[in-house]
């Protein structure tokens, strides 16, 4: 792996941070997860599909630069360097998107990339259901194959931002009889279609994005399957794997959060407490050797190597080192950490790393058996 960026990199990095700096007016500060956050956010994911910068690394037919996927690495380090806000878009770009390229046909791609790069469509994920989360092959949701397409009954939970998206994507049981992962199909689902009733559900921090969506009878046509009819878990498994390895979290994100932990550090009066700072030098650390990770995966798959169950590695890493760094934070703050800011409710959303994108309980269980090769119990 070099760790030399070429000079076609620089440039890019420049004129990202350029334009990043140029609209810091622009980023909105409130949450993504209220309506009101939700439309001033929407106004910022436009802007940067306007000025390309949405989709960096998808062909320029679909709203993108053409960049490479290194490329995409230094525009999220330059994005949340510049304290830009999570993207309420995530859902689309980071995990559907992938499997549209990979699985879909030309059609689908025509019809579905563009409004998601241009926040024009806005997707949440419908896998989770009650009593099936990580264990997404135990799912119940059905659908049943009616002329031009399939009937699809069920529940889908813990819907990410489900209260403001237009549709959902996810597995549904299509057929009965198949073993547990063969029976999958992949559907894409309009919110407001006949059939669907959405309802959000408040989260203990206030925001009221969440929603558990009911479906009863509602109508997909075969043109809304991605990847063909009983290939639905071969579809998530790929959507996982980009969702636990790089797209959703990539070290940009943690890069930022360490930065601003080392200059808490410094203005705490509890910065001189030694193993505070040890703390912060281990987080420091750790950043770095999961950025320099991300670079040699990056290296891999634009060989041409396929993400694998490595992913869960990753997933590990990077959601346990987020918890890490918020409590170092939280620690520092002291008595000021039950007062509302942004580091606590900061940490309260990195207690749910560990748990989305299949809790990491799970996740050790496929390093175990999958990359480290060892028996089941």
């Amino acid at each position: 792996m070099d760790l030399r960026f070429s000079e076609r990199d620089e440039t890019f990095r420049r004129e990202a941070r350029a334009w990043l700096q140029a609209h810091l007016e622009h980023m909105p500060h409130g949450s993504g997860d209220t309506r009101e956050g939700f439309a001033e956010h929407l106004r910022w994911e436009r802007l940067l599909f306007e000025a390309g910068w949405a989709v960096v690394a998808w062909p320029r037919a679909y709203g993108g630069r053409d960049a490479s996927l290194m490329q995409w690495l230094i525009f999220e380090e330059e994005y949340w360097g510049a304290g830009a806000p999570q993207r309420v878009t995530q859902n689309g770009i980071f995990l559907l998107a992938p499997s549209i390229f990979g699985f879909g046909t030309e059609e689908q791609k025509r019809r579905l990339l563009r409004p998601i790069a241009a926040a024009e469509c806005l997707w949440a994920q419908g896998w989770s259901e009650p009593g099936a989360g990580s264990d997404l092959a135990s799912l119940r949701s059905r659908a049943e194959r009616v002329e031009g397409g399939f009937r699809l009954y069920g529940q889908k939970t813990w819907t990410t931002r489900g209260a403001f998206c237009d549709k959902i994507f996810g597995p549904f049981r299509s057929d009965p009889g198949a073993p547990a992962h063969a029976g999958l199909t992949y559907f894409l689902v309009p919110l407001r279609a006949e059939g669907v009733s959405v309802r959000g559900s408040a989260r203990l921090d206030g925001d009221e994005g969440f929603a558990d969506v009911f479906l009863d009878g509602v109508f997909v046509p075969d043109s809304d399957v991605l990847g063909g009819v009983g290939n639905g878990w071969k579809v998530a498994m790929a959507t996982t794997s980009s969702e636990r390895a790089l797209s959703l979290r990539s070290p940009g994100r943690f890069m930022a959060t360490a930065e601003r932990l080392r200059e808490l550090c410094k203005q705490s009066p509890r910065g001189a407490d030694p193993v505070l700072r040890d703390r912060v030098v281990r987080a420091l650390l750790d950043v770095e050797a999961y950025r320099f990770h991300t670079f040699a995966l990056a290296t891999r798959m634009q060989a041409g190597s396929p993400l694998g169950p490595e992913a869960s590695l990753s997933k590990l890493f990077w959601s346990e080192l987020d918890v890490a760094m918020h409590e170092t934070a939280l620690a520092l703050l002291g008595d000021e950490a039950e007062l509302e800011n942004a580091w606590t409710k900061q940490y309260q959303f990195a207690l749910a790393g560990p748990i989305y994108a299949g809790t990491n309980e799970i996740q050790r269980n496929v390093v175990a058996e999958r990359v480290l090769g060892l028996p089941r119990k």
